[in-house]
C-alpha cells in the first residue's frame, strides 16, 4: 500500500482496459489503485477513459473519468475542482497525456508543431498550474511528468516531439526548484522504446521495429507496467528526496 490514502490526477489516462494495449497513463492508473490510492482519469478519449474507470471500480478501487483536454485551462480547473470535490485532496499529478509526429524539420507543418507544443508542454504547465494549490492546502504532493528519452537526445524525424518533450523536462525543473520548499515535488520520466496505442502502428512496421531494437542494449521493448512502476516510485514517499529528477526507464539507450 505504497500510496495507501493518496489520490491522483492522471492525465492521458483513457487506455486502461483489462485486455486491451494500455497506455502509460492506464497502466499507472491500474497500480496506483492495488498501492491504495482513488484516482481520477482524465482524457478526451471518452468512451475507453469511461470503461477503464468503470473496471476499476468493478475491481474494488475508487476511480472517476472525467473528460480532460490538457490544452484547455478551464478543463484543468474543472479536473482539478472535480477530483478535490469528489475525494477530498489532491496529492498527485501524473502529465501523462502526449502525441507524437515522425516528421522531419522540413516536413512539420506549424500546424503539427503548435499542436505537438499545446498536448505536451502547455498541457504539463497547465496541469502543474492548476495542481499546486490544492498541494499547498495539504502541505505538500507529487508531480510527475512523462516526457521522453527524446527530450534528452536528439533523433531524425522527431524534431517538433523532441522539442516539446525536451520542453517538459527543464520545465519540470524550473518547478521543482520554485515549489520545493512546500514539499511540493516534480520530477520528469523519460521512457525509452515501449509499445503503446500511440506507438503501436509504428512499431509494428518491421524496418521501424528493427531499427529501435537495434539502438536498445536490453535487446527488447520495454512494457507500460515498467513504465509505471516508475511512475509509482516518485508519485510515493518513497521518493521524498528527489524534485527536479530524471527518471530514464530506456533498457540503455540513453547509455551509449
Amino acid at each position: 500500500m505504497r500510496l495507501d490514502g493518496k489520490v491522483a490526477l492522471i492525465s492521458g489516462a483513457a487506455h486502461g482496459v483489462q485486455g486491451e494495449l494500455m497506455g502509460f497513463g492506464g497502466a499507472s492508473a491500474w497500480l496506483f489503485v492495488r498501492e491504495g490510492a482513488k484516482v481520477v482519469l482524465g482524457d478526451i478519449n471518452e468512451e475507453d477513459g469511461a470503461r477503464t474507470a468503470a473496471q476499476i471500480r468493478e475491481s474494488g478501487g475508487e476511480a472517476l473519468f472525467i473528460r480532460l483536454d490538457v490544452t484547455r485551462e478551464e478543463d484543468w480547473i474543472d479536473a482539478v475542482n472535480k477530483t478535490v470535490n469528489e475525494f477530498g485532496k489532491l496529492d498527485i499529478l501524473v502529465n501523462n497525456a502526449g502525441t507524437s509526429a515522425y516528421k522531419g524539420v522540413e516536413e512539420t507543418t506549424e500546424e503539427i508543431w503548435d499542436g505537438l507544443m499545446a498536448v505536451n508542454a502547455k498541457g504539463v504547465f497547465l496541469g502543474t498550474k492548476h495542481a499546486i494549490p490544492e498541494m499547498r492546502e495539504i502541505g505538500g504532493g507529487s508531480i510527475v511528468n512523462i516526457s521522453s528519452i527524446m527530450g534528452i537526445v536528439g533523433a531524425s524525424h522527431v524534431s517538433a516531439y523532441s522539442a516539446a518533450k525536451g520542453a517538459i523536462r527543464l520545465f519540470t525543473k524550473s518547478a521543482a526548484i520554485q515549489y520545493a520548499a512546500e514539499k511540493i515535488r516534480v520530477n520528469s520520466v523519460h521512457p525509452g522504446f515501449v509499445v503503446t496505442p500511440m506507438t503501436q502502428a509504428a512499431y509494428s512496421d518491421p524496418g521501424q521495429s528493427a531499427d529501435r531494437l537495434g539502438r536498445v542494449p536490453a535487446g527488447r521493448f520495454g512494457t507500460v507496467d515498467e513504465i509505471a512502476y516508475g511512475v509509482l516510485f516518485l508519485a510515493s514517499d518513497e521518493s521524498s528526496y528527489m524534485t527536479g529528477s530524471e527518471l530514464v526507464i530506456d533498457g540503455g539507450v540513453t547509455a551509449h
